[in-house]
């Protein structure tokens, strides 16, 4: 009688910003497996067991028929599956005429939001945008939140330096256009949002929404405040108000560190509650009682989400709620909002402590309408018009990597009949949905089970201070290739090396430059040391594990290679057993 050989294997999942664990069951051998269960880890640090509905139906995206197995090659109106060595030659053969005849700025890259939650698209999408040469880069933050970004860049100095709220020991929360019993949180990485948030109320703690609508969460929250919508940054201003006037302004410990304080008073003095009230629609007393309760409470935080940002005056109401976390002494501390100091990938960890790259804004401006850059990127909203005005400079090319803005963006129907009429679209993408229906090239990358995965953007977000690698449960298929090399080779391509080239290029010039930055930065663990030293230690491994495991060593908790003894080492071996997990947690910091 014949048994079918089971093994369990751990990811994070990696389908939202919330980073649970998952324990996964396997069955079959010889390369011929299946998932069979899918349950939450209950031994995860972070999450505890804790799963939603999505993570346990990895199996059934990895199954599905929809997904792509193959390039897509667009031929007489219809997409022919072909080689990759075809499908790169087709890339080659049509994108760089373009390039050669109209110059790179005739090519544009979309960056989805499925890369935030991608080691390989975070690793090895700049190499490709740099190599492209484009000053015509458009992403899914800029209709979500880059205001958020943009406004803690210019307050602390680098975009994802985001105080997010320590939810687990706050006893005020005061919640702006977020609604996380429906969505989880955001820019605020953690296992059940609700959970946390109906453990403040159990231990005594209020919960106060300001939201338009009477969510899920509102009708949870100690006290719904109905706004009217986008009059957010009135409500705040109209709170350092009252925390003036009523002599409630107390920095704290950040104190020292703030600038600016008297000037942001004096901008307040206008907006009394009575001045807004017929802009929030909120009454004047409960405004006062509003600023006195944040004010007062041993341990606060004020968080905004994306109805926050996605309306008129997201840069200002974002930065607001920071003023008041800052002005009510919750800024950095305990209970309030908090800085996480993530395990890799953070620019707020290296360099000198306490000082930020900061942000310039509006370098360049869009061809069309004039609209300013930021973080790199232009706004996606504009990618329809810079694709169908002719001129000097039209795109005529464009390179998207997962996303569907079809869907996701505004004006979508100009952007759907924009799309049709450009010379060559290549789409990093597993499915044809309405936006890659018109590409000429698909690029399909493996599904989540057959990838590797660290939260290399989200964990710097994170409400406890986190590190959890995850290899890949399931090989790859034949003919299926990794995703960094997908992206490797099309940035080869655009540098007229040809569609045939080693993806191994790519991969060496960026450990090579990560390299360098870490021995460069006088504050790393390896600063001053060899770079051949470095690279020899890393062994002969290539992707994404050998960079995520320069990244760990290098970082805040690792071991710098043998200069902090006892830090964090290598999360993955050379040759790992399938069933072994990496796991590293620590405490949210204190300032």
């Amino acid at each position: 009688m014949s048994t079918t050989a089971t093994r369990t294997a751990f990811r994070t999942c990696p389908l939202c910003e919330a980073g649970c664990g998952l324990e996964v069951t396997v069955a079959g051998s010889n390369g011929d497996e299946r998932v069979t269960r899918i349950r939450g880890d209950r031994d995860d640090v972070f999450s505890h067991g804790f799963i939603c509905p999505k993570g346990s139906t990895l199996r059934q995206l990895h199954d599905d028929p929809d997904w792509l197995r193959r390039p897509m090659v667009r031929r007489d109106g219809r997409f022919v599956e072909v080689t990759w060595d075809e499908a790169f030659a087709e890339v080659e053969r049509r994108l760089l005429p373009i390039v050669e005849q109209r110059g790179r700025d005739a090519v544009a890259v979309y960056v989805g939001n499925p890369n935030a939650h991608s080691l390989s698209g975070l690793l090895y999408l700049r190499p490709l945008i740099r190599a492209l040469g484009t000053t015509n880069v458009f992403s899914a933050s800029t209709v979500d939140q880059r205001p958020k970004e943009v406004s803690s860049g210019l307050m602390f100095g680098g975009g994802l330096t985001v105080p997010v709220p320590d939810v687990d020991r706050t006893d005020f929360l005061l919640m702006l256009g977020a609604n996380p019993y429906a969505s989880n949180g955001s820019l605020a990485t953690a296992p059940d949002w609700p959970g946390r948030i109906e453990a403040l109320i159990a231990r005594g703690g209020t919960l106060v929404v300001v939201d338009p609508r009477r969510s899920r969460t509102a009708e949870q929250a100690t006290q719904h405040v109905a706004i009217r919508p986008g009059a957010d940054p009135f409500l705040l201003m109209a709170l350092v108000n009252v925390l003036a006037a009523d002599d409630l302004v107390d920095t704290g410990p950040a104190g020292e560190y703030l600038a600016g304080v008297d000037e942001v008073v004096a901008l307040a003095r206008p907006f009394t509650p009575e001045a807004v009230a017929a802009v929030t629609g909120v009454e004047p007393g409960t405004v006062r009682k509003l600023a006195r309760d944040l004010a007062a409470a041993p341990r606060a935080c004020v968080y905004g989400r994306i109805g926050t940002t996605t309306a008129l005056y997201g840069t200002i109401t974002s930065w607001l709620v920071d003023v008041l976390n800052a002005l009510t002494g919750n800024l950095d501390r305990p209970g309030g909002a908090m800085f996480t100091r993530a395990a890799a990938g953070a620019s707020n960890t290296r360099g000198r402590p306490r000082y930020g790259r900061g942000l310039t804004v509006h370098r360049r401006r869009s061809r069309v309408r004039g609209a300013g850059e930021t973080l790199g990127e232009l706004p996606v909203a504009c990618l329809a018009e810079e694709i169908d005005t002719p001129g000097e400079g039209q795109v005529r090319a464009l390179v998207t990597v997962a996303g569907n803005p079809v869907l996701s963006t505004p004006n979508a129907g100009r952007l759907d009949a924009a799309l049709a009429t450009l010379d060559l679209y290549v789409a990093v993408d597993p499915y044809i949905n309405e936006t890659t229906r018109h590409a000429d090239v698909i690029l399909p990358p493996p599904t989540p089970l057959q990838k590797s995965h660290y939260d290399l953007a989200l964990l710097q977000l994170a409400l406890r201070n986190v590190a959890n690698y995850s290899p890949a449960v399931l090989p790859l298929a034949d003919g299926q290739l990794d995703e960094w090399k997908i992206l490797a080779r099309l940035a080869l391509i655009t540098q007229g090396m040809g569609a045939g080239a080693d993806p191994a290029v790519v991969d060496d010039l960026v450990v090579q430059t990560l390299i360098g930055a870490a021995v460069g930065d006088e504050t790393s663990p390896v600063a001053g040391r060899e770079p051949a030293e470095i690279l020899a230690l890393l062994g002969e491994r290539t992707g994404p594990e050998r960079l995520i495991d320069l990244m760990l060593r290098t970082g805040p908790h690792g071991d710098g290679f043998g200069a902090r003894p006892g830090g964090a080492t290598p999360a993955v071996p050379p040759a790992l057993p399938a069933s072994t997990r990496y796991r590293k947690s620590g405490a949210c910091r204190t300032a």
